[in-house]
């Protein structure tokens, strides 16, 4: 692998390498730290198209997750109208116009897979584009930065009020700053709140001190947790507690573009005054202004190599091609390249970057399981059964030996309606020849099926008893079906399923 994926952070080498001996004692004090103490970043703001990308994505995420409990959404009589609703209270989800029941978890399961492959597939493609541009930890952060800005200033002037002594105007920024940074951590947490019930009812509810404790619990914890790492931790997440940096380094190959610092174009860098007072040196593009670093949010920098605190913003893109432009120079001397553009300008070798790069065979695998997968659960989804049966034999006794010396077992049948309808089910037996069945608290004779009426997406648990002769048993525990059938106005089947039980019955 070329030296731009190889190099190592020097600034971290070299506390490496000052910290390698804890056992050192200088005069008898304690033993070297292990690790350095953290150095605050200030990012200093900048203009440019990855800058601009970046405000549009987090705008719109930002704007998806806070107005989305509020969007209305008609399901019909009974049933809630908030169009994305974790219903805790009756073990729903509701998304628009699907519902997931919670025997159809394997859904959530699908999608929570297809997001892991999308992922893989972003990174394959475009390393740690998902870090850079959508993940949490940086769209708030990003938020938060911005207060930074507005209340104390760019970055030297944020610098210089850390250094300052505490003034009144320093305790009153610093207030306002924390005032902003708790309203916006307060907004999200209790925004996260407003997905696990009717958002208008829980609003009331929270402001007026009714409702439950787990709602004021957790609104202080997603709050505390917002503030603290999008105010004070930020790249410390993304750093030492994230663990997709060292994941992502297995998806990552020489097709995959990367933030890359094109040092076979910028050195050796030099600075202007370098370059009057050396006219015989021959420098490169760079020149060594450190707006780069400046810019990033993480504290490193680029022209150091691809390191594992670069989550792929492309600030430092932005902030070098403005100081490109201002020199007269070619802009890209930090740009998006891979591995085999690197190799082929450093080796003088004809540059033929396409879009099929992105075409190989990793991404194919990725792209095809991906499709398969989510062609699979909307076909599920779209053809699944609104009706659902389920059976428990009575554990005590097992079963009955009636005076007429013929043998019955008890069963409890749960019978789901998922539609939002009112329907009439039809239940049957199949198998288990001879035996007759009857249902507590329904009209009608013994026989082999009986129909129940079942609310609109409600289930509705019944008491069913099968009787048999034991001189047709065939065996101590015989297997059979129970069969529901969704009738429609006229008697027709519309939809039908089954389950399996077995009839108990005495040693032959």
């Amino acid at each position: 692998m070329v030296e731009v994926l190889n190099t190592v952070d020097k600034a971290a080498r070299k506390a490496s390498d000052d910290n390698r001996d804890t056992s050192a004692q200088a005069g008898g004090g304690r033993p070297k730290k292990l690790y350095a103490a953290r150095k605050k970043v200030y990012p200093k703001a900048v203009t440019g198209r990855f800058r601009r990308l970046k405000w549009i994505l987090a705008t719109i995420f930002l704007g998806i997750y806070f107005i989305t409990p509020w969007i209305r959404w008609d399901r019909g009589p009974g049933l809630p109208d908030q169009a994305v609703l974790v219903d805790l209270a009756h073990r729903r989800f509701y998304f628009f116009w699907i519902e997931i029941w919670p025997q159809e978890f394997y859904y959530v399961a699908g999608l929570l897979i297809l997001a892991a492959i999308g992922l893989f597939i972003a990174t394959s493609m475009f390393g740690r584009a998902w870090c850079g541009y959508a993940c949490w930890q940086t769209v708030w952060t990003d938020l938060f930065m911005l207060v930074d800005r507005l209340v104390e200033g760019d970055r030297n002037a944020q610098i210089k009020l850390d250094k300052a002594p505490w003034t009144a105007e320093k305790i009153f920024k610093r207030a306002v700053k924390f005032g902003i940074w708790a309203l916006i951590a307060f907004a999200t947490s209790f925004t996260f709140i407003l997905y696990f019930g009717n958002a208008p009812d829980v609003a009331y509810w929270f402001f007026t001190g009714q409702a439950p404790f787990v709602a004021y619990s957790t609104v202080a914890i997603m709050g505390a947790i917002t503030y603290i790492f999008a105010g004070h931790m930020r790249e410390q997440v993304c750093i030492y507690m994230c663990p997709w940096p060292r994941i992502q380094g297995a998806m990552v190959d020489e097709d995959t573009l990367i933030v890359t610092y094109n040092d076979w174009r910028g050195e050796p860098r030099g600075s202007k005054r370098d370059r009057k007072k050396h006219p015989e040196i021959q420098y490169g593009d760079c020149i060594d202004c450190g707006l780069c670093a400046a810019v990033c949010p993480t504290g490193i920098d680029i022209r150091d190599g691809q390191q594992l605190a670069c989550i792929t913003c492309a600030l430092c893109i932005d902030a070098c091609n403005s100081v490109m432009e201002k020199i007269g120079k070619p802009q890209g001397l930090i740009s998006y390249s891979n591995v085999n553009t690197y190799n082929a300008h450093v080796t003088g070798q004809a540059v033929n970057f396409t879009w099929r790069s992105f075409i190989r065979p990793r991404t194919i695998v990725y792209l095809t399981l991906w499709t398969l997968i989510a062609a699979a659960m909307f076909l599920h989804l779209t053809f699944r059964d609104r009706l659902q049966i389920n059976v428990v034999h009575d554990r005590n006794p097992l079963y009955v030996t009636l005076s007429s010396g013929e043998i019955r077992n008890g069963y409890t049948l749960r019978l789901l309606n998922m539609d939002l309808e009112p329907r009439t089910f039809r239940v049957s037996m199949e198998g288990l020849e001879g035996a007759r069945m009857r249902v507590v608290g329904i009209k009608a004779p013994e026989g082999r099926s009986v129909e129940i009426e079942v609310p609109g997406n409600k289930a509705r648990t019944v008491r069913v008893f099968v009787t048999a002769d034991p001189a047709k048993l065939k065996e101590r525990r015989e297997t059979f079906y129970f069969r529901i059938d969704a009738l429609d106005k006229d008697g027709k089947v519309t939809e039908s399923a089954r389950k399996k039980a077995v009839f108990e019955g005495p040693k032959k």
